[in-house]
């Protein structure tokens, strides 16, 4: 039977569960944030594969605010310069009235060049209303008036939901009242193995994309207009690939002195049942599969991360670091607004609502 609860505190958990004991999540309201997923070994153990605080208040607090597992918006990854227009444009007049400007938060600690996730307080840092719930459901409702200076007021819509044989759903629904940029996605960082058996990193987790091609960035991560064949390159991952295979190969990839994955594939196959994403650990035996109906995916392999684990993944006195996680974000293509060459329309008002929707269905072996 579904509740709605009353009360509005941003850390209070909600817990869900399969019916069939496959898996459960909690979640709490300050960013619709998914703070624990619980799902079952090659040996039968549940386990915690995903990161987080003990004290989820740090999604407040945080000062690396490394987004663990919130929903990410009003406009997920970047835009250049914090600037667009409405009509888009490559580079819009700054004084124009058509032109938005977005508090920038990214890049460079002296002068700050792009908006990262939506701003300074963007939805991962917002608290969310939860409307409905029931035992393997729960749903969570946001208002963002204009926050950020983004136009309009966007209404948003999240359910999390949990199954029997071990599938995690999230749908998202958002309306809004004139022309606006839209783009979504919940930021999971994931480790199949929970930090046991000797596994402090994602090296081994054997990853799939059905993307042959990969969004070319400039020196801060803001998107040319062109792709990149994944053909002969570190970014091929058509086939099952171990994260760390060609790891010496990801040196300078995503900036001076950095190693691993910060960046976007466009999918080939983009349909909401087909599988588009897998991620699996042989020592723990946990596979993912992940369909969405979203045409991207951003990899990032947590270079940039330094926080305290969890007490289950062996912290506090441990960190989360460089490679202890991947996330997996499932999006639209990268500040699409700021690169009117691609066609990507990305702006939604009345009659034209936004849906984010995506499924992960775990298995073990």
């Amino acid at each position: 039977m579904a509740t709605a609860p009353t009360a509005d505190s941003p850390f209070d958990v909600t817990e869900i569960k399969a019916p069939d004991g496959s898996i459960s999540a909690k979640f709490v309201s300050f960013g619709g944030t998914l703070t624990e997923l619980w799902v079952k070994d090659k040996y039968g153990k549940p386990r915690d594969v995903v990161l987080g605080y003990d004290d989820n208040s740090r999604l407040s607090t945080d000062p690396g605010h490394p987004v663990f597992n919130s929903i990410v918006g009003r406009y997920a990854n970047r835009i250049k310069n914090g600037t667009f227009s409405i009509p888009i444009s490559k580079n819009p007049n700054p004084n124009a009235p058509n032109t938005y400007h977005i508090p920038t938060n990214d890049h460079d600690e002296i002068k700050f060049q792009a908006t990262l996730h939506g701003g300074i307080l963007g939805w991962d840092r917002r608290n969310w209303t939860v409307i409905e719930q029931t035992p393997t459901s729960v749903t969570y409702k946001h208002v963002d008036n204009g926050d950020e200076g983004f136009p309009g007021t966007v209404t948003a819509f999240a359910t999390h939901s949990v199954s029997n044989k071990g599938i995690l759903r999230t749908e998202i629904h958002a309306t809004a009242t004139q022309d606006t940029p839209i783009m979504l996605t919940q930021h999971i960082y994931w480790n199949l193995d929970a930090f046991q058996d000797g596994s402090n990193d994602i090296l081994a987790h054997d990853l799939r994309l059905d993307a042959s091609r990969v969004i070319e960035v400039d020196d801060i991560a803001i998107p040319t207009g062109n792709f990149t064949d994944v053909t002969d390159t570190p970014f091929d991952f058509l086939k099952e690939q171990k994260i760390g295979a060609r790891w010496n190969d990801t040196v300078g990839l995503i900036g001076t002195g950095c190693i691993g994955y910060n960046n976007g594939w466009v999918f080939d196959h983009p349909q909401e049942q087909k599988v588009l994403a897998s991620l699996k650990s042989d020592l723990s035996g946990i596979r993912v599969d992940i369909s969405t109906n979203q045409p991207a995916i951003v990899v990032y392999t947590s270079f940039w991360l330094n926080t305290p684990r969890k007490e289950i993944h062996g912290g506090p006195t441990l960190n989360y670091g460089p490679s202890s996680a991947v996330a997996i974000e499932q999006q639209g293509h990268i500040a699409a607004i700021n690169t009117p060459e691609w066609g990507v329309d990305q702006i939604y008002h009345p009659g034209r609502d936004y849906e984010w929707k995506s499924e992960y269905k775990f298995s073990a072996a």
